[in-house]
């Protein structure tokens, strides 16, 4: 699998709000900066962080789109995107946007993502 076909593949993941289908593509010390400021450091913290938002956030469409590319190896990648998000929290229809920046390195023959930063477009 390519770098870029790991964008999708993990955009994919996220909208099975399975944590069992995401925890593969993130490595074990990952940092993940949400919007609203909390640093999430290693892997057991973003599922913790992710599975409250897979149970808050029901019936989650995520997308990732305009993706660039900053920086393309063969053992690491790193770009910047558009995100949006649209789902139903307690009943009701809520929805966000954003602008994020992930980094992803080859680990055992795979890409991972090693750290996400998320926050509003500016």
């Amino acid at each position: 699998m390519s770098h870029t076909d790991f964008i999708k593949q993990y955009e994919a993941a996220l909208g099975t709000q399975d944590w069992t289908v995401v925890a593969p593509l993130i490595s074990d010390d990952a940092r993940v900066g949400f919007s609203n400021g909390a640093l999430l450091a290693g892997k057991e913290a973003i599922r913790i962080a992710y599975e409250r938002n897979f149970t808050t956030i029901r019936n989650e469409e995520y997308r990732i789109e305009n993706v660039h590319w900053l920086l393309e190896t063969p053992a690491n990648a790193a770009d910047m995107f558009d995100f949006r998000w649209l789902g139903f929290i307690e009943g009701q229809e809520a929805s966000g946007s954003g602008r994020g920046t992930a980094v992803l390195v080859r680990q055992a023959e795979r890409w991972v993502l090693i750290g996400e930063q998320l926050g509003p477009k500016i």
